[in-house]
């Protein structure tokens, strides 16, 4: 299961279409909400209902944290203590986290991108503390995998499928999307 995490303020595109693509590839994924209500409004005032609130979610049995953007939504998610713990614990035990546009900066504020190859939104570089910043729409170091924004949401969600299901599952995903031909 992956679990995509919504703060006021979080930027739509990124986190809605992380969840449809991880859907569309038969992962289980979760939306869940770190503001204490399940509703919770985007950066640019779309209000979704999360399946959840952080004090329900199961990371014992989550397969991947996703970060969306947005803000300030991204500072919302660096400033929740209990997603920060899970966080450093999932980078301890090498499982793999995502982030996109401002969210990297939550990974840099906890310390977890010593020496890792990551992307943010231009302008925001300062905020990868450790990280390597790299100038590409999408990277993936390893178990990080890191997007520069909102235009990349699509390139970001079907690399986050490559990851969990593999390669193939990911072109194929592609073709049906139509983003190849």
């Amino acid at each position: 299961m992956v679990l995509i995490h919504l703060a006021s303020g979080f930027e739509e595109v990124e986190a809605l279409t992380a969840a449809d693509l991880l859907r569309r590839a038969g992962t289980e994924c979760r939306l869940v909400s770190v503001t204490g209500e399940r509703m919770v409004e985007g950066t640019h005032g779309i209000r979704v209902e999360a399946d959840c609130l952080f004090e329900e979610a199961d990371y014992d049995n989550c397969e991947m944290i996703v970060l969306p953007g947005g803000l300030p939504g991204a500072y919302g998610l660096r400033d929740h203590a209990g997603l920060g713990r899970e966080i450093v614990r999932f980078a301890e035990e090498g499982k793999p986290i995502a982030a996109i546009c401002a969210a990297p900066l939550v990974l840099g504020y906890h310390d977890v991108l010593q020496g890792r190859k990551v992307t943010i939104y231009p302008g925001m570089e300062e905020f990868l503390t450790g990280g390597i910043h790299v100038d590409k729409p999408v990277v993936r170091d390893g178990n990080l995998i890191t997007g520069q924004g909102p235009a990349f949401a699509m390139e970001f969600a079907l690399e986050l499928a490559a990851f969990l299901k593999g390669e193939e599952a990911a072109r194929t995903m592609r073709k049906d999307l139509l983003l190849e031909r």
